[in-house]
């Protein structure tokens, strides 16, 4: 077995009590001592602090903006070109048959394109990435540079405390921000629903930048467990899971991603791998779709649940994807996939665990209002 990698923010997790885990090849804090409940809950209350250096970075860069951005239009269905300086988008890889084969966050730094990949993913989006757009395109992965993500209704105020053009950003804004003296990337943008912020800041600064805002009374870190539930109660994909190869982003309830000029009659429609399934999907719908859903009780629907539209009987109509305890919400939350016709709002069904069916309901996304700065 390879060994775990660490981040530049290893030590100091360590040194902040974090119980470790390996996660997509790193050693890799899933919470610390206050706990995931607390974790969670201060996010949503306050600010919490992540290191998301595990992601893959990557520069694009080449001749000028419109030559970067139509080739990289060749790999996503997404409205590249439109995208304005010091803005960022969401997207994804897409394969022939039309699935998902990483989502990703793209921004215009001037004439480049920075991507930020899933780490289990970074090194084929990598490859991926050099095969199909080098030597005209320059694709430089950011190898050590660390990136960490400061997420909650108080984020604003820590980093405007620092740099106080930090402010004036929106959501999906990025740029260039000096926080304590430490130059940094920023976007307003993040995993958990909430306002925030994810901050690339280069290897050596990276420890004593988050030094800085852990010295500030809102500021907690935060783990992995926490991540995921908070991702999860803000209806949030992740990847592996809930989207993968075999998913179209139409089933996946990702239409929004798909720019109108990338769809059919679009000035740039098509161009993209599995553009056929794709726009073929958005034209005459999918077959299942993704769906948040509730089940009812304490007890939470795990990923694997085999979901009926009986409590008897009756047919399989989907598996739950994502599943857990919602803190915000108070109860279990899920998502997953159900036939079309059975994905309405408010539609009962049954999940089955260890044999025995529970029931649940389809339910609205997110589970938690977005606090994004539009």
């Amino acid at each position: 077995m390879d060994a775990l990698k660490h981040t530049p923010l290893y030590d100091l997790h360590v040194e902040l009590g974090a119980k470790m885990v390996p996660f997509a090849g790193y050693d890799m804090p899933v919470q610390y001592p206050m706990g995931v409940m607390k974790e969670h809950l201060h996010t949503r209350a306050a600010a919490g602090l992540f290191d998301v250096s595990h992601m893959g970075q990557v520069i694009l860069s080449g001749a000028d903006w419109e030559a970067v951005a139509r080739a990289f239009e060749t790999l996503v269905p997404m409205d590249v070109l439109g995208l304005e300086d010091g803005r960022q988008r969401y997207g994804f890889f897409t394969n022939e048959a039309g699935g998902i084969e990483d989502d990703l966050m793209f921004a215009r730094r001037g004439e480049d394109i920075l991507v930020v990949v899933n780490a289990a993913c970074k090194q084929a989006d990598i490859a991926r990435l050099k095969a199909a757009l080098e030597p005209d395109v320059r694709v430089t992965p950011l190898e050590d540079r660390a990136l960490i993500a400061l997420q909650g209704p108080g984020a604003e105020a820590v980093l405007a405390g620092l740099d106080a053009r930090a402010a004036a950003m929106r959501f999906m804004d990025v740029a260039d921000l000096e926080l304590g003296g430490t130059a940094v990337w920023a976007s307003r943008s993040g995993y958990t629903g909430e306002d925030g912020y994810e901050i690339s800041v280069a290897p050596g600064d990276a420890e004593a930048l988050v030094r800085a805002l852990l010295a500030q009374d809102a500021v907690e870190a935060i783990g992995l467990g926490a991540r995921d539930s908070l991702r999860l109660e803000a209806g949030l994909c992740l990847y592996g899971h809930d989207i993968d190869a075999a998913t179209n982003p139409v089933e996946a309830a990702l239409t929004w991603a798909i720019q109108k000029v990338r769809r059919q009659g679009g000035a740039r429609a098509g161009g993209f791998p599995g553009a056929a399934a794709i726009l073929a999907a958005l034209d005459s719908g999918a077959a299942r779709k993704r769906v948040g859903l509730l089940p009812e009780g304490r007890a939470p629907m795990r990923e694997g649940v085999v979901i009926y539209d009986a409590a008897e009987g009756g047919t399989a109509v989907g598996t739950v994807t994502s599943g857990g305890f919602g803190p915000t919400v108070g109860g279990p939350v899920a998502m997953g996939y159900v036939a079309a016709q059975a994905g309405a709002i408010g539609t009962s069904l049954w999940g089955e665990v260890r044999g025995k069916r529970l029931p649940l309901s389809v339910a609205k996304l997110p589970f938690v209002a977005a606090g994004f700065k539009r």
